[in-house]
């Protein structure tokens, strides 16, 4: 990690953003643009607390969480209302992590929204994977 303040905060279950951010790192050497937090053992207080405080304190005005409706992604839409400027990305993936992470020339909010276009984009049925049962 560099010294400067990371972009956007990931916000997950388990080890789940811990690992993403580990694998933008390996990938891109850009890990530094992000802070990996989880939300094991907390409940919804607390998780919101976290995420408050760490947006406060590094200045993060991306939030990415791994489930649009889960716990994570409440505590980052209950923050909106004092911190109207934070974006918040429900349902991460590695390629918009990579997207954000890299183009640190746009405008935070901008480098999100080609995150989540590249997310998507990346999802796929790959030719020879089964399908149904």
């Amino acid at each position: 990690m560099s010294d400067r303040a990371p972009a956007g905060i990931v916000l997950a279950h388990g080890d789940l953003a811990a690992a993403l951010v580990e694998a933008v790192q390996l990938i891109s050497g850009r890990g530094d643009r992000l802070l990996a937090l989880s939300n094991r053992g907390l409940g919804a207080p607390e998780i919101e607390a976290l995420l408050r405080e760490r947006v406060e304190a590094t200045g993060a005005h991306v939030v990415f969480t791994d489930l649009p409706a889960g716990s994570c992604s409440f505590a980052a839409c209950r923050i909106l209302r004092d911190h109207p400027e934070v974006t918040v990305v429900g349902g991460v993936n590695l390629p918009a992590l990579l997207q954000f992470a890299t183009h640190d020339e746009l405008q935070p909010e901008e480098a999100a929204a080609t995150g989540v276009d590249r997310g998507a984009a990346a999802l796929r049925l790959l030719p020879g994977a089964p399908r149904g049962r």
